[in-house]
């Protein structure tokens, strides 16, 4: 009897386990609309993890290309924070990454002039499309900047409120930019470049540490106007689909979700890194897309950009260590795309 007890005592400890990790997943009311400047702006954090990502990839006609991402989050230990990082990729040859954290009332949002503004240094102005600026500056371990202004802009979509359900938790999605043009300057120390070329930009939040909700994410993006294919799918640690991608064709552009994900013609959950080619069918009216994703030019981790060392320690202690695969691909489409492939190690 006491080893019937044990062994079952192990088995509802499984199924528990199990069904704490099941998520049920509920796409957002309503019908697909342009962003606006009130999806631009901070959301009301709903809880003591909430969080917050203004993301940017900017690639410029030089072969250098830029990671930019603004943060409001929690850092273990240290509390609610501010954080700005940005990667230079392929700068004269080399890569540099500077992450900085600051208070949280350090962030001025203003809505009537579609601004946020951290300290006068780093900068988000304008709503997200044609006219608006980026501005990262900061000096330490080196002297980074990067002014851009969008020349022009695909419209942003999102889906309804924008607001997925993932079991009792929440995360918000909006694809702001799915491919713009920019002109501005980068620099870094005493070299300073004048800049052209092409972005994305996207914002998301969750109201807990993403790691909980988040298995893997999957984030492409095109090289050049005209047909494209933009946008953001996520897996939950359980393998099912959440989030969206925004495709143009003509004159038309609407929102896709996917149905399935398949990893060299398997069903893909997300759990180790894709090995062969990505692809997606989706439960709209649109052709399945996809993509390689052997090959990647850069793998980065979360921790550079966390200040500090017992800031990293405690993070990957809450977190676990995150790692951001890049590549570049030619698509199902005949297009060829920017991936990022986000999650932790295999």
């Amino acid at each position: 009897m006491e080893f019937f007890g044990k062994r079952l005592s192990v088995f509802l400890a499984i199924v528990f386990a199990q069904a704490c990790f099941a998520m049920d997943v509920t796409a957002p009311a309503g019908q697909s609309r342009p962003t606006t400047t009130d999806d631009f702006m901070p959301h009301t954090a709903l809880t003591e993890d909430f969080n917050e990502t203004w993301s940017y990839q900017f690639v410029f006609d030089n072969g250098t290309r830029a990671f930019v991402n603004y943060t409001l989050m929690v850092v273990p230990g240290s509390g609610r924070k501010i954080g700005c990082d940005m990667t230079f990729w392929n700068f004269k040859g080399k890569t540099y990454t500077i992450g900085r954290q600051y208070p949280p009332e350090r962030l001025k949002a203003d809505k009537a002039t579609s601004t946020l503004d951290i300290k006068g240094e780093y900068l988000m102005q304008n709503k997200p499309g044609k006219g608006h600026r980026v501005l990262f500056s900061a000096d330490k371990n080196g002297k980074y900047l990067l002014d851009v202004t969008f020349d022009s802009a695909e419209p942003g979509m999102v889906i309804g409120d924008g607001v997925w359900k993932i079991g009792k938790e929440r995360f918000g999605q909006y694809v702001h930019i799915p491919y713009g043009r920019f002109t501005g300057k980068i620099a870094y120390n005493e070299d300073t470049l004048d800049v052209k070329g092409y972005a994305y930009m996207d914002q998301t939040w969750q109201t807990v540490q993403a790691t909980k909700i988040v298995g893997r994410t999957i984030n492409f993006n095109p090289t050049a106007s005209g047909a494209l294919y933009a946008g953001r799918i996520n897996l939950t640690p359980d393998g099912k689909t959440f989030g969206y991608a925004l495709h143009k064709n003509g004159n038309n552009t609407k929102t896709l979700t996917a149905k399935s994900v398949t990893d060299a013609g398997s069903e893909y959950n997300g759990e180790k890194f894709p090995k062969g080619d990505l692809k997606f069918s989706w439960n709209e009216d649109a052709e399945p897309f996809g993509f390689p994703a052997t090959k990647t030019y850069q793998k980065a981790s979360i921790l550079d950009k966390v200040e500090g060392w017992l800031a990293k320690k405690a993070f990957k202690i809450a977190a676990g260590e995150i790692l951001f695969y890049r590549g570049k691909s030619k698509a199902t489409n005949g297009k060829t795309v920017d991936w990022c492939i986000t999650g932790g190690k295999d």
